[in-house]
């Protein structure tokens, strides 16, 4: 595959070999690290002649299909970029190499507290698709190219999800992680890393927070709900008042929506006995009975009137008899003093008066 990098990295390769100047110390330096490194080689060529057919176990190499070799020969990275998949050489002692794996590998980015926009604390998680799509560049460019991917994942969801509102993050999931991807990407490039997608898996809202919006959600629900009802009972009412002015019109239709009735109940296997009677003869049960209310209630308010009259009767004897046994009371000698100083001339009629009243007094007293 073809070396890929970054913006900035082919600035410096652009700009860096400008600023620096090669001192004839450098080119002495390389020289004697090529002579070297010749010398070496050579000799590990021949150790592996020497050592037939025992030393081809060491020196051949064989990497899957989804697997990438890249080579380093005395420490520096071999032209032609990453080997395989097959079957490659290496010589003995003085070539190194590492395995790349370019199969998609997922990542589940663990749960992050977020403070969003509007100050809601909120914890989100997600899963990250990521692969290698450079060896080369994953090896030179980065100690760790899966590690560094997943911490930058962590950190990029939390700096998403602090740029939004709580409303945005749980109505636009996808646009969220199209947003992240393209950041993953952007900043992956230079490790040889390309992030394939990423979604938002879970966002769990606090508590109290959850119990407040499933209040409000029902609340919204039964408003809507009590408006659909108050709309249906408007138009049933509509339909009942035009089904009256029809039956009113036609009294017959009364009887045949009655009859229809029956017919419906009668349809299913049920007890149930009606016997239709006719609203006429219903009507005059009625009016009857509301004739012998009445002259019952002219009755009872005769009765209760005479019984009060009867009460205030003998509420009045009871006074007079009442005032009889006061006058019982007072002494008889005061009352025939009185009667001797009031009314001189007629003494004859006052003692019969006296006797006579002093004779009723002991019969009221026996």
């Amino acid at each position: 595959m073809p070396e890929t990098l970054s913006i900035v990295d082919q600035r410096r390769a652009t700009i860096v070999p400008l600023h620096q100047q090669r001192q004839p110390e450098d080119d002495v330096s390389d020289d004697k690290a090529s002579t070297c490194g010749t010398v070496l080689i050579f000799l590990s060529v021949v150790l592996v002649i020497l050592t037939l057919p025992f030393s081809l176990f060491v020196c051949f190499k064989v990497v899957q299909e989804y697997e990438r070799a890249v080579i380093f020969r005395l420490g520096r990275l071999m032209q032609g970029g990453a080997k395989g998949p097959g079957i490659f050489f290496i010589l003995p002692c003085i070539d190194s190499y590492a395995r790349v794996d370019l199969r998609t590998r997922t990542y589940d980015v663990p749960p992050q507290e977020v403070l969003t926009k509007d100050s809601v604390t909120v914890s989100v998680d997600a899963v990250v698709y990521y692969r290698v799509s450079n060896a080369t560049v994953s090896i030179a460019n980065v100690e760790n190219a899966h590690h560094s991917t997943r911490l930058l994942a962590q950190t990029t969801l939390r700096n998403t999800m602090g740029t939004r509102h709580l409303h945005e993050i749980l109505s636009e999931r996808v646009s969220i992680s199209g947003t992240m991807q393209l950041q993953l990407d952007e900043a992956t490039d230079a490790w040889g890393i390309k992030v394939e997608r990423v979604e938002i898996k879970d966002v769990r809202l606090p508590v109290q927070l959850q119990r407040a919006m499933a209040a409000e959600a029902e609340a919204a629900r039964e408003a809507r709900a009590k408006v659909i009802a108050a709309e249906g009972e408007q138009k049933a009412s509509r339909a009942l008042r035009e089904a009256s002015e029809v039956i009113g019109d036609s009294p017959a239709a009364l009887q045949l929506r009655y009859l229809q009735t029956l017919s419906a109940i009668s349809a299913e296997k049920n007890s149930t006995i009606v016997f239709p009677l006719p609203i006429d003869l219903i009507t005059y049960f009625l009016k009857t009975n509301d004739a012998q209310t009445q002259k019952n209630a002219k009755a009872a308010a005769a009765a209760m009137a005479q019984q009060e009259k009867h009460e205030q009767q003998e509420e009045q004897r009871k006074q007079q008899e009442q005032q009889k046994r006061q006058q019982q009371k007072q002494p008889k000698s005061a009352t025939v003093l009185y009667s001797d100083v009031k009314q001189p001339p007629k003494t004859q009629e006052t003692s019969i008066t006296v006797a006579t009243l002093s004779e009723h007094q002991q019969s009221t007293a026996m």
